[in-house]
């Protein structure tokens, strides 16, 4: 599987086929970017699921303590935590067999990459799913 970032074909495709996305590090409060970006991945038609164990709902929406949690196959883990978490991320989307793991703007971890792309997953670092999902032309 790829680093997709730079290869257009293949994000446009991950994000095109994605149904539903943890997005690990999901703030219940408005002004947090983390949420903004899960309300409009929402908007667009995903299924967003919540992964915060300080959280126990956002806006009516149960929240998980971790991805192992979430009830069904999730397709891209969208990470809002800091690169040195994201090891330990990439091992719990590695465990679920989720297909894609995107870690927002400002979060990269190389070694984490590799353990992602040697598992055979997608592997997107330093970018924004909105961003991309506009710019693509998503929907």
């Amino acid at each position: 599987m790829p680093l997709l970032k730079g290869n257009d074909n293949v994000m446009r495709d991950v994000l095109a086929r994605a149904k539903v996305i943890a997005v690990v590090g999901h703030s219940d409060k408005p002004e947090r970017t983390s949420y903004q970006i899960a309300q409009f991945l929402r908007s667009v038609g995903y299924t967003v699921y919540p992964v915060n164990p300080t959280v126990k709902e956002i806006d009516g929406q149960l929240s998980y303590s971790s991805l192992q949690e979430i009830p069904e196959a999730v397709d891209i883990v969208n990470i809002f935590r800091r690169s040195e978490y994201l090891g330990e991320i990439v091992d719990e989307a590695i465990a679920i067999n989720a297909k894609t793991v995107w870690a927002q703007l400002g979060i990269s971890n190389q070694q984490a990459a590799q353990k992602a792309l040697d598992a055979g997953l997608n592997i997107v670092m330093d970018a924004c799913i909105k961003v991309e999902y506009l710019r693509l032309g998503i929907g």
